[in-house]
């Protein structure tokens, strides 16, 4: 029997240094393949810089030709302004905002310079300067949560249960913004700031967009009177305490007693008329509020500039993409004749 059992210990050695050598065997081929994949890598590089070399003065042509025509270009092309206005619509006039602005936008295209210039109350030349009109909206994530917490308050506690941030944020869409950008670009720097008021006109002339303002003006003005009746009533009521107070201080005492606590809190109703007033004011706050915000169907939070920004810059040049577009189509002329070559060899070998 212990001489069966001697041999175990050999055998258990031998598969140790066996299991190390396939270890070893295939960190090995490891990095066998990561040197590979370098080496490959490089040799792709080397080629590449060979190539270069190998047409580099026809680079160079094409760099200086590029140049030259884009130069050339530049000279005569004329300077494009852009403009911009920051916007708040109010009552749902959003949709018929942009509906306008592709309107113009569409009769720029067009170059129909008549019918935009009696759109906008401009001159058939500054119309024709035109090029594109942009509009987009214009909000940050705080707004975002703003609007949230808006529409929220206006939905009941079933609904509310049922919805969250995200799924908010995957439903906004452009309309629902506060702010929206409108861009101007045209050839003359000036004619922005004289087609905003046709632009801002032609929502505050709409006949529905006028009553909505004007029954949300009727609704300010009686939720105002309210207010100040009800501000009024609180005034008076203190001033009725306070006279029941000094009398009370100068009673003496087993004389009438009149208690100005309540009988269920126990609570002084002049702190609870305070605090009423403290409400009342916060209520006149954000009446007022609304008051200057709907003002006017469309808010111009920002007008256009007197004078439009010129647009882009030297990554807009011809003399800065035509010698890139040139050496581009010099490289893939090349690489293509490089490929034939290749391919000829390669069935010539077969």
């Amino acid at each position: 029997m212990s001489n069966n059992q001697q041999p175990q210990p050999a055998s258990e050695e031998i598969d140790l240094g066996q299991l190390f050598q396939l270890i070893g065997s295939a960190f090995k081929k490891l990095f066998a393949f990561i040197g590979g994949i370098f080496s490959g890598i490089f040799h792709f590089i080397m080629l590449f810089l060979i190539f270069i070399q190998k047409h580099f003065i026809k680079f160079v042509i094409a760099g200086v030709v590029g140049v030259g025509l884009g130069v050339y270009l530049d000279l005569g092309k004329k300077d494009v302004f852009v403009s911009s206005m920051v916007v708040e619509p109010n009552f749902n006039s959003v949709q018929q905002l942009y509906n306008n602005i592709s309107f113009y936008n569409e009769l720029a295209k067009a170059q129909d310079s008549i019918s935009l210039a009696s759109a906008l109350k401009i001159t058939a030349i500054e119309a024709a300067s035109i090029k594109k009109f942009e509009i987009e909206s214009y909000s940050d994530e705080n707004q975002k949560v703003l609007l949230f917490d808006k529409f929220v308050r206006e939905l009941d506690s079933t609904t509310v249960k049922n919805l969250d941030f995200e799924a908010y944020l995957k439903n906004f869409n452009t309309f629902d913004a506060r702010f929206h950008k409108i861009n101007l670009v045209s050839t003359n720097s000036e004619v922005a700031k004289k087609a905003q008021p046709a632009i801002v006109q032609s929502i505050a002339s709409n006949t529905y967009f006028k009553e909505q303002k004007a029954t949300n003006d009727k609704n300010i003005v009686f939720q105002e009177e309210i207010y100040n009746q009800q501000l009024n009533e609180i005034v008076s009521l203190q001033e009725l305490y306070k006279d029941v107070m000094i009398k009370e201080a100068s009673k003496e005492i087993g004389g009438t007693n009149i208690s100005l606590a309540d009988n269920d809190g126990g609570k002084n109703k002049e702190i609870e008329l305070l605090k009423e007033r403290d409400d009342l004011k916060e209520k006149f706050v954000a009446l007022n509020l609304e008051k200057a915000n709907k003002a006017t169907i469309l808010n111009v939070i920002s007008d256009f500039p007197s004078r439009g920004v010129k647009f882009g810059g030297i990554t807009n040049q011809y003399k800065f993409l035509l010698p890139i577009l040139l050496v581009s189509l010099v490289l893939i002329l090349l690489l293509l004749l490089e490929l034939n070559k290749a391919l000829k060899n390669y069935t010539g070998k077969r």
